[in-house]
């Protein structure tokens, strides 16, 4: 049952009041269609008890041969016949009339009135569900015989009545849909702004009017990325401060190996303040994400995958011609092309180090996503450590040591950049282990 539910929660409340609004006009349709019903029945009764009176009279004070023809003009309602005939309809054993019909249509009415003006003889038998037939012998012998069948009850007397029900249907629908429209705003634009904070800390806060309950969200929205972006500066902030300050006696210990006559010792010495520098470095660019505050631009993707595989190639020309990129001439994405080329280039660079190669596969967009495939041949990682490579300074000992360089960053700081852009990036194996390949989906 839930493939046919909706997906939005507006679309689920909509769906439910006219759901609830149908089966409430349903429930009154029918005690409006009982209740006509009734009343239908109730004035057929008295209308045709009234006629049947009617038509005795006429048939005791006629002459015996004008009976017939002055019944014949009587109006008769729908429902009743009488005719005179010298042997009565009712014969032998006949079912009796069942109580309803007695009392709907007073049969026993016949037998009252003066003592003159009543039958001689009554007979009364069923007929059908609804109705009886009745023979009345009249003082010179001849029987009137009655037959009553009441037409079945129309509970649609209007014939627009069904057309006005479904308008109004149609119209308390339409509002209801308009106003669970309006009132599922506040939840859609609480998640675009979630949406954009995931992207941007520094997003422009919500709007706080409206209800008191979309206000009471949308200051708990503001608090909440307020505490964020100050938990964000501070920590930048922290990480800055120990840069700055770490680099000082960096510094020095730089100065003071300069002056070691073991060369040894010195080269040793100098490598690893190197490492350190770019450790400092490497922390501090991940911490900071200047690249957030860069506005976003319309960009050719597929130039930039080149652009990134030339300077690679440029870097690396050992690996040339492991070097490919495959896709369409030309791919334009909204996007950061300082922050978008920084983390393709990681990627790349990772492909290289460890795999040594880098193919380039990007796919035309599909389902509003852009997808773009790093691979190369490698060893690949184990399935265990897919995920916890992304994790800061999360390094493989057998394939990612440090004779290979890096801080464990590189995949942190490009799985960031891609995220912020409302897209991700996740890692899988290459079938048959012929490597890596790294998976990069972009909003198009």
């Amino acid at each position: 049952m839930r493939r046919w539910l909706p997906r939005s929660l507006g679309a689920r409340t909509a769906l439910v009041l006219i759901l609830g609004l149908a089966l409430v006009q349903a429930a009154g349709l029918t005690i409006h269609a009982l209740d006509r019903v009734g009343l239908q029945r109730i004035v057929q009764a008295r209308e045709i008890s009234a006629r049947t009176f009617v038509a005795w009279r006429t048939a005791l004070l006629a002459p015996s041969d004008r009976r017939a023809t002055l019944l014949a003009d009587l109006d008769l309602p729908v429902g009743l016949s009488v005719e005179v005939d010298e042997h009565p309809l009712v014969r032998g054993p006949m079912p009796p009339p069942s109580p309803q019909v007695v009392r709907m249509f007073r049969v026993d009415l016949l037998a009252l009135g003066p003592l003159r003006m009543r039958p001689r003889e009554i007979r009364v038998a069923g007929h059908g569900t609804d109705g009886f037939v009745a023979s009345l012998r009249l003082p010179d012998g001849e029987w009137l015989n009655l037959r009553v069948a009441p037409p079945p009850p129309r509970p649609w007397h209007s014939e627009s009545f069904l057309l006005a029900f479904l308008a109004m249907t149609l119209a308390a629908a339409l509002l209801i849909v308009w106003a669970v429209a309006r009132l599922m705003r506040p939840v859609r634009v609480l998640a675009e702004a979630a949406e954009r904070l995931g992207r941007d800390v520094n997003a422009p806060p919500l709007d706080e009017g409206g209800p008191s309950e979309v206000a009471t969200a949308a200051r708990a929205f503001n608090t909440m990325a307020e505490r964020i972006r100050r938990f964000v500066a501070d920590r930048t902030q922290m990480l800055a401060a120990i840069g700055h300050d770490l680099r000082t006696p960096i510094t020095r210990l730089r100065l003071r190996a300069e002056f070691l006559e073991d060369e040894e010792q010195r080269r040793k010495m100098l490598a690893d303040l190197d490492e350190m520098e770019a450790m400092i470095a490497a922390t501090l660019a991940f911490a900071r994400d200047d690249a957030a505050a860069e506005p976003a631009t319309p960009l050719d993707l597929a130039a930039l995958c080149r652009t990134v595989l030339d300077e690679a190639a440029d870097a690396h020309p050992e690996a040339a011609e492991r070097i490919a990129y495959g896709g369409p001439e030309r791919l334009t994405v909204r996007a950061r092309p300082v922050a978008l080329k920084r983390a393709i280039a990681n990627l790349v660079r990772n492909a290289l180090a460890y795999g040594g190669s880098a193919r380039i596969a990007l796919s035309p967009p599909e389902d509003g996503t852009v997808r773009l495939t790093v691979e190369d041949e490698g060893p690949g990682i184990p399935d265990c450590e897919l995920e916890n490579v992304f994790a800061p300074f999360r390094r493989l000992e057998t394939s990612r040591n440090r004779e290979t360089g890096g801080a464990g960053l590189g995949l942190p700081i490009a799985r960031n950049i891609l995220r912020a852009h409302g897209g991700d990036v996740v890692l899988r194996n290459r079938r048959g282990g012929r490597g890596l390949s790294v998976l990069v989906t972009l909003p198009a």
